[in-house]
Protein backbone atom coordinates (compact mmCIF):
# COMPACT_ATOMS: atom_id res chain seq x y z
CA UNK A 1 0.00 0.00 0.00
CA UNK A 2 1.50 3.39 -1.14
CA UNK A 3 1.61 6.53 1.45
CA UNK A 4 1.22 9.90 0.65
CA UNK A 5 3.91 10.24 3.52
CA UNK A 6 6.50 11.87 4.48
CA UNK A 7 5.86 15.29 3.87
CA UNK A 8 7.97 17.85 4.92
CA UNK A 9 6.70 20.23 7.88
CA UNK A 10 7.07 23.98 6.72
CA UNK A 11 8.98 26.49 8.57
CA UNK A 12 11.60 24.01 9.86
CA UNK A 13 14.85 24.59 9.43
CA UNK A 14 17.05 21.44 9.68
CA UNK A 15 15.06 18.83 7.53
CA UNK A 16 11.60 17.62 9.22
CA UNK A 17 9.61 14.72 7.22
CA UNK A 18 6.74 14.01 9.10
CA UNK A 19 4.27 10.76 8.39
CA UNK A 20 0.96 12.99 9.34
CA UNK A 21 -0.12 16.05 7.62
CA UNK A 22 0.21 19.17 9.48
CA UNK A 23 -3.70 20.13 9.23
CA UNK A 24 -3.77 16.69 11.47
CA UNK A 25 -1.58 18.09 14.22
CA UNK A 26 -1.83 20.75 16.94
CA UNK A 27 -0.84 23.70 16.07
CA UNK A 28 1.51 23.81 19.61
CA UNK A 29 3.46 20.92 18.51
CA UNK A 30 3.98 21.87 15.07
CA UNK A 31 5.55 24.96 16.68
CA UNK A 32 7.39 22.87 19.10
CA UNK A 33 8.68 20.77 16.19
CA UNK A 34 10.02 24.21 14.64
CA UNK A 35 12.03 25.38 17.45
CA UNK A 36 13.62 21.69 18.10
CA UNK A 37 15.01 21.66 14.19
CA UNK A 38 16.17 25.44 14.77
CA UNK A 39 18.75 24.11 16.95
CA UNK A 40 22.48 24.21 15.59
CA UNK A 41 23.38 20.72 16.19
CA UNK A 42 20.33 19.01 14.70
CA UNK A 43 20.42 17.11 11.46
CA UNK A 44 17.25 16.63 10.92
CA UNK A 45 13.90 15.71 12.77
CA UNK A 46 11.35 12.82 11.94
CA UNK A 47 7.90 13.01 12.76
CA UNK A 48 5.66 9.97 13.82
CA UNK A 49 1.70 9.91 12.82
CA UNK A 50 1.17 9.71 16.77
CA UNK A 51 2.64 12.91 16.96
CA UNK A 52 1.33 15.15 20.01
CA UNK A 53 2.80 17.93 22.05
CA UNK A 54 4.99 17.02 24.98
CA UNK A 55 7.71 19.02 27.47
CA UNK A 56 10.33 20.68 25.72
CA UNK A 57 10.58 18.09 22.84
CA UNK A 58 7.25 16.61 20.52
CA UNK A 59 6.03 12.85 21.61
CA UNK A 60 6.64 10.92 18.43
CA UNK A 61 9.81 12.43 17.23
CA UNK A 62 13.42 11.24 16.30
CA UNK A 63 15.80 13.71 16.52
CA UNK A 64 19.36 13.20 15.03
CA UNK A 65 22.13 15.38 16.80
CA UNK A 66 25.55 16.41 16.11
CA UNK A 67 27.51 16.09 18.92
CA UNK A 68 24.75 17.05 21.73
CA UNK A 69 21.91 15.64 23.59
CA UNK A 70 18.85 17.00 24.79
CA UNK A 71 17.26 15.33 27.85
CA UNK A 72 14.29 16.33 26.79
CA UNK A 73 14.18 15.07 23.88
CA UNK A 74 14.27 11.69 25.51
CA UNK A 75 11.94 12.81 28.41
CA UNK A 76 11.54 12.33 31.60
CA UNK A 77 10.01 8.60 31.48
CA UNK A 78 13.34 7.24 30.57
CA UNK A 79 13.43 3.89 28.86
CA UNK A 80 9.87 3.51 28.50
CA UNK A 81 8.80 0.97 26.06
CA UNK A 82 6.88 -2.48 25.70
CA UNK A 83 7.23 -5.77 26.13
CA UNK A 84 4.99 -8.64 24.33
CA UNK A 85 4.90 -12.29 24.46
CA UNK A 86 2.50 -14.89 22.35
CA UNK A 87 1.02 -17.75 24.73
CA UNK A 88 -0.05 -21.23 23.41
CA UNK A 89 -3.43 -20.48 25.51
CA UNK A 90 -6.53 -19.84 23.46
CA UNK A 91 -9.56 -18.06 23.63
CA UNK A 92 -11.05 -21.56 23.77
CA UNK A 93 -9.26 -21.81 26.91
CA UNK A 94 -10.26 -18.46 28.43
CA UNK A 95 -13.22 -18.49 31.63
CA UNK A 96 -16.35 -16.42 30.24
CA UNK A 97 -15.08 -14.05 33.42
CA UNK A 98 -11.34 -12.71 33.78
CA UNK A 99 -12.13 -10.83 36.92
CA UNK A 100 -9.97 -13.94 38.72
CA UNK A 101 -7.53 -13.51 36.35
CA UNK A 102 -7.30 -9.80 36.48
CA UNK A 103 -6.71 -9.77 40.92
CA UNK A 104 -3.82 -12.00 40.36
CA UNK A 105 -1.39 -10.21 37.61
CA UNK A 106 -2.42 -7.12 40.14
CA UNK A 107 -1.52 -9.27 43.27
CA UNK A 108 1.72 -9.69 41.45
CA UNK A 109 2.43 -6.30 39.63
CA UNK A 110 2.09 -3.54 41.93
CA UNK A 111 0.46 -0.32 39.95
CA UNK A 112 0.18 3.30 40.22
CA UNK A 113 2.64 4.47 43.48
CA UNK A 114 3.11 1.20 45.01
CA UNK A 115 6.13 -0.74 44.95
CA UNK A 116 7.03 -4.64 46.41
CA UNK A 117 7.49 -4.49 50.02
CA UNK A 118 10.82 -6.61 49.13
CA UNK A 119 13.00 -6.74 46.52
CA UNK A 120 12.00 -9.21 43.75
CA UNK A 121 13.87 -12.11 44.24
CA UNK A 122 14.95 -13.56 40.74
CA UNK A 123 16.64 -15.81 41.42
CA UNK A 124 12.87 -17.69 41.76
CA UNK A 125 11.41 -16.18 38.65
CA UNK A 126 11.16 -18.28 35.24
CA UNK A 127 12.25 -15.36 32.45
CA UNK A 128 10.71 -15.46 29.30
CA UNK A 129 13.18 -16.27 25.92
CA UNK A 130 14.06 -13.66 24.03
CA UNK A 131 13.00 -10.77 25.91
CA UNK A 132 16.81 -10.34 27.31
CA UNK A 133 15.35 -11.61 30.70
CA UNK A 134 18.08 -14.50 31.12
CA UNK A 135 20.85 -11.49 30.70
CA UNK A 136 19.44 -8.73 32.67
CA UNK A 137 18.41 -10.95 35.36
CA UNK A 138 21.67 -13.04 35.49
CA UNK A 139 23.78 -9.91 35.59
CA UNK A 140 22.15 -8.64 38.88
CA UNK A 141 25.06 -7.72 40.88
CA UNK A 142 26.89 -6.20 37.89
CA UNK A 143 23.82 -3.74 37.11
CA UNK A 144 23.31 -2.45 40.85
CA UNK A 145 27.41 -2.00 41.24
CA UNK A 146 27.00 0.63 39.14
CA UNK A 147 24.30 2.64 40.65
CA UNK A 148 27.09 4.20 42.69
CA UNK A 149 28.12 6.00 39.54
CA UNK A 150 24.51 8.11 39.44
CA UNK A 151 24.08 11.84 40.15
CA UNK A 152 24.63 12.24 43.99
CA UNK A 153 21.51 13.56 44.09
CA UNK A 154 19.59 9.99 43.80
CA UNK A 155 22.30 8.14 45.85
CA UNK A 156 19.64 7.78 48.77
CA UNK A 157 16.84 6.50 46.12
CA UNK A 158 18.52 2.93 45.75
CA UNK A 159 16.34 0.91 47.98
CA UNK A 160 13.25 2.33 46.65
CA UNK A 161 14.58 2.02 42.83
CA UNK A 162 15.42 -1.94 43.43
CA UNK A 163 11.75 -2.43 45.55
CA UNK A 164 9.89 -0.40 42.18
CA UNK A 165 12.11 -2.86 39.72
CA UNK A 166 8.77 -4.70 38.60
CA UNK A 167 6.39 -2.19 39.01
CA UNK A 168 4.09 -0.75 36.49
CA UNK A 169 3.51 2.86 37.40
CA UNK A 170 0.75 4.35 36.41
CA UNK A 171 -0.59 6.95 33.35
CA UNK A 172 -0.94 4.92 30.19
CA UNK A 173 0.91 2.35 31.42
CA UNK A 174 -0.81 -1.36 31.34
CA UNK A 175 -0.45 -4.84 31.57
CA UNK A 176 -2.89 -6.13 28.94
CA UNK A 177 -3.75 -10.01 27.99
CA UNK A 178 -5.13 -9.79 24.18
CA UNK A 179 -5.90 -11.98 21.23
CA UNK A 180 -4.63 -12.37 18.07
CA UNK A 181 -6.51 -12.48 14.28
CA UNK A 182 -5.90 -16.83 15.62
CA UNK A 183 -7.60 -16.53 19.11
CA UNK A 184 -3.61 -16.61 20.81
CA UNK A 185 -3.44 -15.48 23.96
CA UNK A 186 -0.73 -12.28 24.24
CA UNK A 187 1.00 -11.11 27.08
CA UNK A 188 1.79 -7.35 27.13
CA UNK A 189 2.87 -4.72 29.06
CA UNK A 190 4.03 -0.95 28.75
CA UNK A 191 6.09 1.04 31.74
CA UNK A 192 9.48 2.70 31.99
CA UNK A 193 12.04 3.30 34.33
CA UNK A 194 9.85 4.60 37.73
CA UNK A 195 10.76 7.29 39.50
CA UNK A 196 14.47 6.57 39.71
CA UNK A 197 14.37 7.66 35.88
CA UNK A 198 12.98 10.37 36.35
CA UNK A 199 14.35 11.74 39.12
CA UNK A 200 17.71 11.32 37.59
CA UNK A 201 15.99 13.46 34.28
CA UNK A 202 15.00 16.02 36.52
CA UNK A 203 17.91 16.37 37.28
CA UNK A 204 20.28 16.41 34.43
CA UNK A 205 17.67 18.90 32.98
CA UNK A 206 18.49 21.36 35.69
CA UNK A 207 21.93 21.40 35.06
CA UNK A 208 21.39 22.02 30.98
CA UNK A 209 19.50 24.39 31.14
CA UNK A 210 22.37 26.42 33.28
CA UNK A 211 24.58 25.95 30.97
CA UNK A 212 25.93 29.51 28.96
CA UNK A 213 25.51 27.74 25.42
CA UNK A 214 21.56 26.93 26.25
CA UNK A 215 21.24 31.00 27.28
CA UNK A 216 19.74 31.81 23.80
CA UNK A 217 17.70 28.91 23.01
CA UNK A 218 13.95 29.96 22.17
CA UNK A 219 12.91 27.42 24.00
CA UNK A 220 14.86 26.23 27.36
CA UNK A 221 13.57 22.73 27.74
CA UNK A 222 15.28 22.15 24.63
CA UNK A 223 18.82 22.69 26.50
CA UNK A 224 21.26 20.33 25.26
CA UNK A 225 24.48 18.56 26.47
CA UNK A 226 27.47 18.89 24.48
CA UNK A 227 30.29 15.80 23.35
CA UNK A 228 33.31 15.86 24.86
CA UNK A 229 32.21 17.54 28.33
CA UNK A 230 31.91 16.06 31.88
CA UNK A 231 28.47 17.26 32.27
CA UNK A 232 27.16 15.14 28.76
CA UNK A 233 29.22 11.98 29.99
CA UNK A 234 27.78 12.15 33.72
CA UNK A 235 24.04 12.41 31.59
CA UNK A 236 24.91 9.36 29.29
CA UNK A 237 25.91 7.61 32.03
CA UNK A 238 22.98 7.92 34.12
CA UNK A 239 20.81 7.50 31.07
CA UNK A 240 22.11 4.38 29.92
CA UNK A 241 21.66 2.87 33.16
CA UNK A 242 18.17 4.03 33.11
CA UNK A 243 17.49 2.29 29.96
CA UNK A 244 18.81 -1.01 31.47
CA UNK A 245 16.77 -0.27 34.25
CA UNK A 246 13.66 0.39 32.62
CA UNK A 247 14.28 -3.09 30.28
CA UNK A 248 15.05 -5.03 33.47
CA UNK A 249 11.65 -4.24 35.13
CA UNK A 250 9.74 -4.88 32.09
CA UNK A 251 11.19 -8.50 32.05
CA UNK A 252 10.72 -8.55 35.88
CA UNK A 253 7.02 -7.83 35.05
CA UNK A 254 6.35 -10.27 32.32
CA UNK A 255 8.32 -13.39 34.49
CA UNK A 256 6.02 -12.55 37.40
CA UNK A 257 2.34 -11.95 35.15
CA UNK A 258 3.73 -15.24 33.56
CA UNK A 259 3.80 -16.86 36.75
CA UNK A 260 0.10 -15.51 37.48
CA UNK A 261 -1.24 -16.60 34.36
CA UNK A 262 0.32 -20.14 35.29
CA UNK A 263 -1.18 -20.59 38.00
CA UNK A 264 -4.34 -19.41 37.02
CA UNK A 265 -4.26 -22.35 34.37
CA UNK A 266 -2.60 -24.92 36.82
CA UNK A 267 -4.19 -27.76 35.10
CA UNK A 268 -3.36 -26.84 31.34
CA UNK A 269 0.05 -25.98 32.60
CA UNK A 270 0.68 -29.89 34.46
CA UNK A 271 4.36 -31.00 33.41
CA UNK A 272 4.99 -27.65 31.65
CA UNK A 273 1.98 -28.02 29.46
CA UNK A 274 1.75 -24.12 28.75
CA UNK A 275 4.63 -22.51 26.31
CA UNK A 276 5.38 -18.70 26.15
CA UNK A 277 7.09 -17.64 22.87
CA UNK A 278 10.10 -15.34 22.40
CA UNK A 279 9.40 -12.20 24.33
CA UNK A 280 9.80 -8.66 22.53
CA UNK A 281 11.37 -6.17 24.56
CA UNK A 282 11.66 -2.79 23.11
CA UNK A 283 12.20 1.03 24.27
CA UNK A 284 10.24 3.74 23.02
CA UNK A 285 11.90 6.64 25.05
CA UNK A 286 15.75 6.63 24.50
CA UNK A 287 18.97 7.67 23.10
CA UNK A 288 21.63 5.45 20.65
CA UNK A 289 24.55 6.01 19.11
CA UNK A 290 23.31 5.17 15.05
CA UNK A 291 25.14 5.98 11.50
CA UNK A 292 23.08 8.50 9.61
CA UNK A 293 24.41 9.41 6.03
CA UNK A 294 27.55 7.97 6.43
CA UNK A 295 28.16 10.35 10.43
CA UNK A 296 27.96 8.94 13.51
CA UNK A 297 25.05 11.22 15.21
CA UNK A 298 23.31 10.75 18.34
CA UNK A 299 19.65 9.80 18.06
CA UNK A 300 16.57 10.55 20.31
CA UNK A 301 13.48 9.31 20.23
CA UNK A 302 10.94 9.83 22.33
CA UNK A 303 7.84 8.23 21.60
CA UNK A 304 9.13 5.87 18.41
CA UNK A 305 10.70 2.93 18.02
CA UNK A 306 13.10 1.43 15.71
CA UNK A 307 12.09 0.11 12.78
CA UNK A 308 15.16 -1.30 11.10
CA UNK A 309 14.75 -3.93 8.88
CA UNK A 310 13.21 -7.37 10.42
CA UNK A 311 13.33 -5.19 13.70
CA UNK A 312 10.20 -6.70 15.86
CA UNK A 313 8.00 -3.73 17.55
CA UNK A 314 4.79 -3.05 19.31
CA UNK A 315 2.83 -0.23 18.78
CA UNK A 316 -0.22 0.00 21.30
CA UNK A 317 -3.51 2.02 21.14
CA UNK A 318 -5.60 2.87 24.84
CA UNK A 319 -7.09 0.14 27.11
CA UNK A 320 -9.87 -0.97 24.82
CA UNK A 321 -8.48 -0.53 20.92
CA UNK A 322 -5.28 -2.96 21.30
CA UNK A 323 -2.36 -3.31 19.76
CA UNK A 324 -0.24 -4.26 16.87
CA UNK A 325 3.00 -6.50 16.48
CA UNK A 326 4.61 -5.24 14.03
CA UNK A 327 7.97 -5.64 11.78
CA UNK A 328 10.58 -3.27 10.83
CA UNK A 329 10.79 -2.37 6.66
CA UNK A 330 14.64 -0.54 7.37
CA UNK A 331 13.59 2.58 6.16
CA UNK A 332 16.16 5.25 6.29
CA UNK A 333 13.89 8.51 5.51
CA UNK A 334 12.35 7.98 9.12
CA UNK A 335 15.67 7.43 10.50
CA UNK A 336 14.54 3.56 10.58
CA UNK A 337 11.68 4.45 13.38
CA UNK A 338 8.27 4.01 13.81
CA UNK A 339 5.42 5.22 16.16
CA UNK A 340 5.16 4.09 19.83
CA UNK A 341 1.29 3.44 20.20
CA UNK A 342 -1.89 5.58 18.74
CA UNK A 343 -0.90 8.72 20.76
CA UNK A 344 -2.92 10.72 22.65
CA UNK A 345 -5.31 13.28 20.38
CA UNK A 346 -6.25 15.54 23.63
CA UNK A 347 -4.89 16.04 27.08
CA UNK A 348 -5.69 14.25 30.35
CA UNK A 349 -7.25 17.13 31.96
CA UNK A 350 -9.79 17.74 28.77
CA UNK A 351 -11.10 14.08 28.36
CA UNK A 352 -11.63 14.26 32.09
CA UNK A 353 -14.11 17.29 31.23
CA UNK A 354 -15.25 15.86 27.91
CA UNK A 355 -15.64 12.28 28.72
CA UNK A 356 -18.51 10.45 31.79
CA UNK A 357 -18.03 7.07 33.19
CA UNK A 358 -20.96 5.70 31.29
CA UNK A 359 -18.42 6.55 27.87
CA UNK A 360 -15.72 4.82 29.68
CA UNK A 361 -17.59 1.66 30.41
CA UNK A 362 -18.99 1.90 26.79
CA UNK A 363 -15.67 2.26 25.27
CA UNK A 364 -14.19 -0.90 27.24
CA UNK A 365 -17.05 -2.91 26.80
CA UNK A 366 -15.94 -6.46 26.52
CA UNK A 367 -12.89 -5.71 28.66
CA UNK A 368 -11.72 -6.77 31.76
CA UNK A 369 -10.36 -3.72 33.53
CA UNK A 370 -11.01 -0.57 35.88
CA UNK A 371 -13.97 1.28 35.18
CA UNK A 372 -13.33 4.35 37.80
CA UNK A 373 -12.38 7.59 37.74
CA UNK A 374 -8.85 7.63 38.04
CA UNK A 375 -8.60 6.31 34.79
CA UNK A 376 -11.09 8.09 32.83
CA UNK A 377 -8.41 10.39 31.24
CA UNK A 378 -7.47 7.28 29.90
CA UNK A 379 -10.36 6.39 27.60
CA UNK A 380 -10.02 4.97 24.38
CA UNK A 381 -11.79 8.39 22.90
CA UNK A 382 -8.49 10.66 24.41
CA UNK A 383 -6.40 8.74 21.75
CA UNK A 384 -6.08 8.50 18.26
CA UNK A 385 -7.30 5.93 16.11
CA UNK A 386 -4.69 3.30 16.05
CA UNK A 387 -5.89 1.65 12.76
CA UNK A 388 -5.14 5.01 10.91
CA UNK A 389 -1.45 5.55 12.75
CA UNK A 390 -0.79 2.11 11.25
CA UNK A 391 -1.86 2.63 7.25
CA UNK A 392 -0.22 6.28 7.75
CA UNK A 393 3.07 4.03 8.32
CA UNK A 394 2.71 1.41 6.00
CA UNK A 395 6.45 1.90 4.07
CA UNK A 396 7.89 2.19 8.46
CA UNK A 397 6.62 -1.39 9.31
CA UNK A 398 4.35 -4.12 7.98
CA UNK A 399 1.82 -5.79 10.66
CA UNK A 400 2.63 -9.26 11.96
CA UNK A 401 -0.24 -9.56 14.66
CA UNK A 402 -3.40 -7.40 15.14
CA UNK A 403 -4.00 -7.65 19.08
CA UNK A 404 -7.77 -7.45 20.32
CA UNK A 405 -7.45 -6.56 24.09
CA UNK A 406 -9.61 -8.78 26.92
CA UNK A 407 -7.84 -7.27 30.04
CA UNK A 408 -6.34 -4.60 31.06
CA UNK A 409 -4.81 -3.81 34.39
CA UNK A 410 -4.03 -0.35 35.12
CA UNK A 411 -2.48 1.99 38.13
Amino acid sequence: MSTPFPVALSGARAETLMWAHEHDVDHAALNQLRNISALPWVEGVRVMPDVHLGKGATVGSVIAMRDAVSPNAVGVDIGCGMIGVRTSLTARDLPDDLARLRSRIEAAIPVGFNAHDEPVDLRRLRPVAGSGGRERLRGEQRFWDRFASLHPKVRQLEARARKQLGTLGGGNHFVELCLDQDDRVWLQLHSGSRNIGKTLAEQHVGIAKHLDHNRGLVDRELAVFLAGTPEMDAYLNDLWWAQDYAARSRAVMMALAVRAVREEFAELDADGGLRFDEGVNVHHNYVAREQVDGAELIVTRKGAIRAGQGDLGLIPGSMGTGSYVVRGLGNPRSYWSASHGAGRRMSRSRAKKEFTLDDLAEQTAGVECRKDHGVLDEIPGAYKDLDAVIEAQSDLVEVVARLRTILCVKG
